[in-house]
């Protein structure tokens, strides 16, 4: 290994020290009692975003230690190694230069390739949009991407997100599940002569995205649809194979671009179509300034890097397992699920860039739901449970509606109070878990549907909490293809720091593939009902389904 692992650094162990001179414990009510400087001490501000980390279990020496820690593990070398496309994804040998995908014309690695490339999809965007939802008999009304994994999220998580600047007559879908009712429950809403299919797959072999698109063609053809070629669209570096299934317009990208990390490339065709072309420029430039600000910010001030450091003090010396993204945004309902391919598929490792075994733990569980769905769900287990679980708030100063000066004045002054009656939640609940509630606190309240049989100070104990719970939130000023960029790229240049620290590859995923193999040996199987050779339990649920 070039650079030297986390647990071989003496940062490291003086991590260790401070952990044990101070306990586990970091009373943050203390804290805030203590310093009055807190907020202005632990808040970072980088581009389109405003991040609060007062509340995160975190002190002044931790943060010095963490700070040395990246810089004996060379933290600045290995950012400059990625940015300069130099091998990081070592396992296959690739790069990973997802941020030259949206670096203006002109700057950084393949940029000619690269616009070239962007440059003919927003020609096709621009074709498709002009006619959108119109009266001619092919006039596309639907747009429906099939694609799984990194063909799938990200542009499921990015449209809906913003959809106050998706084409008011495009309809979006996407299918990504083998599991045939995801396609059908789309196909009843969609008319093959006003559909656009876009079969999203690198190699076009995809074994899930090809099936889906091969019932899709057969749907297409059996309702009268006319014209594959206008009707179905690739994203793929397989030509051939998109012709060969009737496919003319194919957009491709490159093996340094993984895919969790290609929404930015050709993989975002359905973004464009839905935002246009400027739009989803935007989305780029503000990926990009947060790129400038990863590359160019001193470690300290540096959010990635801060948000990076935080989850291996978290994960490795506090012990958490899990983290909480709440996005009090219903724009960023899929978020969560996009965060979670992006972390888990990426720092899922248990060997280091040697092949050696770990001794330490690497990628956390990460999950979540928008507020304030979450609130009346899982926040019980928050407040609680016995697991201490981080939590990232994610607020939107204003909100942005679609079509909101067609509104009445009451109607804009009663959405006004919902978003403040949102974002009031998500400052509540950061509160809460920080202040918690004592056992005395609780026992001064009158409860009406309180058990009266139930002695007030076994209650008080059912309504106290323990508080002392961490968060962290983020702020932006409004959910715009800019800030969205900017909130996407701190997410992947976080995730890259953690793995840089732990030392692993971040950038392979060697660990789907074993079921995909067993599926490609099973699936004739299930058909023919031969189980020989195949371990009992396998062998029993292949009769039982048969």
């Amino acid at each position: 290994m070039k650079y030297p692992r986390c647990d071989q650094t003496v940062a490291w162990g003086a991590l260790q020290g401070h952990l044990q001179a101070h306990g586990l414990d970091l009373d943050l009510r203390e804290r805030f009692a203590q310093d009055p400087q807190r907020v202005q001490r632990f808040t970072v501000q980088a581009p389109h975003i405003h991040a609060d980390l007062s509340r995160a279990h975190l002190d002044v020496a931790t943060v010095r230690h963490l700070l040395d820690l990246a810089r004996e593990c060379g933290m600045e070398a290995r950012r400059d190694a990625l940015l300069a496309g130099e091998p990081v994804n070592m396992t296959e040998g690739r790069a990973a230069l997802h941020t030259a995908l949206r670096a203006p014309r002109g700057v950084g690695l393949h940029s000619d390739l690269v616009h070239d490339t962007l440059d003919r999809m927003l020609a096709y965007v621009d074709g498709i949009r002009a006619t959108a939802g119109g009266s001619a008999p092919d006039d596309i009304h639907h747009v429906v991407n099939i694609g799984i994994g990194g063909s799938d999220l990200g542009p499921q998580m990015v449209v809906p997100a913003l959809d106050p600047f998706v084409h008011p007559k495009l309809s979006f879908h996407f299918v990504s599940n083998v599991d045939g009712h995801n396609l059908a429950a789309v196909l009843r809403r969609v008319r093959p002569e006003h559909t656009l299919f876009v079969i999203a797959s690198k190699t076009f072999a995809t074994q899930e995205t090809m099936a889906n698109a091969q019932a899709a063609r057969q749907w297409f053809l059996d309702q009268g649809g006319q014209d594959i070629a206008r009707h179905f669209v690739a994203t793929t570096t397989n030509v051939d194979g998109a012709s060969a299934f009737g496919i003319r317009d194919t957009f491709g990208f490159w093996d340094w671009v993984g895919g969790r990390f290609s929404m930015w490339s050709s993989i975002g065709l359905p973004i464009a179509l839905a935002l246009g072309r400027e739009h989803f420029k935007d989305l780029l430039a503000g990926a990009y300034e947060m790129d400038t600000h990863f590359a160019q910010t001193p470690l300290a001030v540096n959010l990635p890097v801060r948000l990076g450091l935080l989850d291996v003090w978290y994960r490795n010396f506090k012990g958490y397992t899990s983290r909480c993204v709440a996005p009090y945004h219903h724009g960023l309902r899929r978020l969560p699920a996009y965060l979670q391919q992006l972390v888990m598929e990426s720092n899922g490792k248990r060997v280091d860039e040697g092949g050696q075994p770990l001794p330490y733990l690497t990628s956390d569980v990460v999950w979540g739901e928008p507020g304030t769905n979450g609130q009346h769900a899982f926040f019980q287990m928050l407040h609680q449970g016995t697991d201490i679980i981080p939590v990232e708030f994610i607020l939107v100063r204003q909100s942005t509606h679609r079509d909101e000066d067609q509104w009445s004045p009451a109607l804009r002054e009663l959405m006004a109070r919902q978003h403040q009656v949102l974002l009031s939640n998500g400052l509540a609940q950061a509160q809460a878990l920080m202040w918690g509630k004592t056992p005395a606190e609780a026992a001064q309240e009158v409860v009406p549907t309180a058990n009266p049989a139930l002695s007030a100070d076994v209650l008080a104990h059912h309504r106290s909490f323990p508080g002392n719970r961490p968060s962290l939130t983020l702020v932006l000023d409004q959910l715009t293809p800019q800030s969205l960029g900017a909130l996407v790229a701190l997410y992947e240049h976080r995730t890259f720091v953690s793995g840089a620290l732990w030392g692993i590859n971040s950038f392979d995923q060697w660990g789907v593939e074993l079921g995909k193999a067993m599926c490609q040996s099973l699936l004739p199987r299930l058909a023919s009902g031969d189980v020989s050779g195949l371990d009992g339990a396998t062998a029993a649920m292949i009769e039982r389904l048969r």
